[in-house]
């Protein structure tokens, strides 16, 4: 068999007159009686052929969460939330991303997800009370939920900052999150991150940690002290899209409850500087013009005992998250009372905080080791500068509305 099989291959000479391909390619890709065949055909285009990526905006029941009740995704929010992926996400990796040697960008296509996958509706999980806001399949896929929450699409239409805020925190967070996944699982992060705050990763209750003790403990998301990936992952992600208020709300929790070491305030602002955050010593500000809250709560002789500062941006939420955590008799021994106003910034980190001289990593400390961690691998192993990625994700993000009054943003019908 082994002869033969030999003989077969050597019996077919130069002279061989063979066709490009036994299939019929005069038969188009993309069924064009189909109701959604433009916008079909635009997906073949902009993302099949280029990247060998498929967009499932029709809803796909085999490859749904059957443990969910979801819908299918909005027809129009679809074409946008593609438009979105390929202006915001894909051609900022083409621009950075590694180059053949005719300078064409293939970063995207060796390495990009090949299937996005599209939930109209949430995930919310009755059980534990979180809600899925994605996820990534044998790093191949990403799933990417709630797209219906995007607002309309209606003609001179505009986004304003809080259309960005929510499609950062809901789809492009998620996208970076799970795509920084399928990075890792290509090539290893360092041991050393896990290793920071290894004392203190949940996988089982995670979700009873609110954004201060998140933060106290050094994670920059309450998910991502449920295990090392999820905390590198988040990492890299909070990096490229988290607002300026967002981090430097991350940065002031992160030194309210300790953690702050020899050496770490100069990090700090060259951290702040490292993420551009505008208008940095602006009054306006919030970051220039915040309360933190003193949180007591009652011990077995009915003293009053301090347990942890919080930020006033995080009281509500902070209360509402431990009222969830406790039973009421409990919830009632706590109190929280105004403790210190701070109308800079730099007042605050240059002189009421204070160094921490314990030998626990946690907080600011232990971010910045792990931000230092993260930011080396994605430049070591990829060729990559994360600041940058942000950076160009911000820019992007500012003119999104120049993108989405252009010709190259066509939003159709049925036809």
């Amino acid at each position: 068999m082994v002869l033969s099989a030999a003989l077969m291959v050597t019996a077919c000479g130069e002279d061989d007159d063979f066709t490009e391909s036994i299939f019929d390619t005069s038969i188009s890709a993309v069924d064009q009686s189909a109701a959604t065949a433009p916008f079909d055909q635009w997906l073949y285009d902009n993302f099949v052929v280029p990247y060998n990526t498929e967009i499932q905006y029709k809803f796909n029941f085999t490859a749904s969460d059957l443990g969910y009740q979801l819908a299918p995704a909005d027809y129009k929010k679809s074409q946008l939330l593609s438009h979105f992926i390929k202006y915001l996400f894909y051609e900022v990796y083409d621009k950075y991303g590694e180059k053949d040697a005719s300078g064409n960008a293939i970063f995207m296509k060796k390495y990009g997800p090949r299937i996005f996958h599209f939930i109209g509706s949430s995930a919310y999980s009755p059980t534990t009370g979180t809600e899925t806001l994605g996820y990534a399949s044998a790093g191949v896929k990403i799933t990417l939920i709630n797209v219906n929450e995007m607002r309309e699409v209606t003609n001179g239409m505009t986004f304003n900052q809080d259309d960005i805020f929510v499609l950062n925190e809901r789809q492009f967070h998620t996208m970076h999150h799970e795509f920084s996944h399928i990075l890792h699982q290509t090539k290893s992060y360092p041991t050393s991150f896990g290793i920071v705050t290894s004392g203190t990763y949940d996988p089982r209750s995670w979700q009873e940690r609110d954004s201060c003790d998140s933060h106290s403990l050094g994670y920059v998301t309450q998910y991502g002290s449920s295990a090392n990936y999820e905390d590198f992952v988040e990492t890299l992600s909070c990096t490229i899209t988290d607002t300026d208020g967002r981090w430097m709300n991350t940065i002031i929790e992160g030194c309210l409850n300790g953690g702050v070491k020899a050496g770490d305030k100069e990090q700090i602002y060259t951290l702040i500087d490292s993420l551009e955050i505008e208008n940095f010593d602006d009054p306006k500000m919030h970051w220039n013009n915040f309360t933190i809250y003193d949180e007591t709560t009652l011990d077995d002789s009915g003293v009053r005992v301090h347990t942890r500062y919080i930020l006033d941006d995080h009281l509500s939420d902070s209360r509402s998250h431990l009222q969830s955590n406790v039973t009421d008799a409990e919830y009632r021994n706590y109190n929280w009372t105004e403790y210190k106003k701070f109308t800079s910034f730099r007042d605050f980190l240059d002189n009421w905080v204070t160094y921490d001289t314990s030998d626990e990593t946690k907080g600011i400390n232990a971010m910045l080791k792990k931000i230092d961690i993260a930011t080396k691998w994605y430049t070591e192993s990829w060729g990559l500068y994360l600041y940058t990625i942000r950076h160009e994700v911000d820019y992007r993000q500012k003119h999104v509305n120049d993108y989405v009054s252009s010709d190259a943003c066509v939003i159709y019908d049925y036809q």
